[in-house]
């Protein structure tokens, strides 16, 4: 285990309200929740980004992540929830330590994501594919 918040709640040294206590994966309320019951589902073994994780690992946090979001949808009332990870800090993440964020949701909770799409131009995306493709096959 490192120095990160996450380990030292698993070590005691910070306090935390568990909800889900699994042999591989735990959860936690988040301290800053985006909604009530927003839920933070962690391996116990310390890797920063989901791309890290061993497969194995990666597969008993999927299910744990989908044990909690059932319980959560439940105990919140919840019409469904949002499942997300951010990796890396460029994409929102704040905690070096790889966890599924479970967020219940409702009709009308004025949560929103604010991103900005766009189609690609003419002819891009087949070679998008293409170079996505080649990346995988390396």
């Amino acid at each position: 285990m490192t120095d990160c918040i996450f380990c030292r709640i698993l070590r005691g040294e910070i306090p935390a309200q568990m909800v889900y206590d699994g042999p591989r994966a735990f959860a936690i309320l988040d301290i800053n929740p985006v909604s009530w019951g927003h839920t933070l589902v962690i391996p116990r073994d310390h890797f920063e980004t989901w791309n890290e994780l061993p497969a194995d690992l990666a597969a008993e946090l999927a299910k744990a992540a989908q044990v909690v979001a059932r319980g959560v949808v439940k105990a919140a009332g919840a019409e469904g929830f949002n499942l997300l990870m951010n990796n890396h800090r460029c994409s929102g993440q704040a905690i070096a330590h790889a966890h599924f964020h479970v967020i219940p949701r409702k009709t009308g909770d004025e949560i929103k994501y604010q991103w900005k799409t766009k189609p690609y131009d003419p002819g891009v995306i087949e070679k998008v594919g293409s170079e996505v493709r080649a990346a995988l096959m390396k």
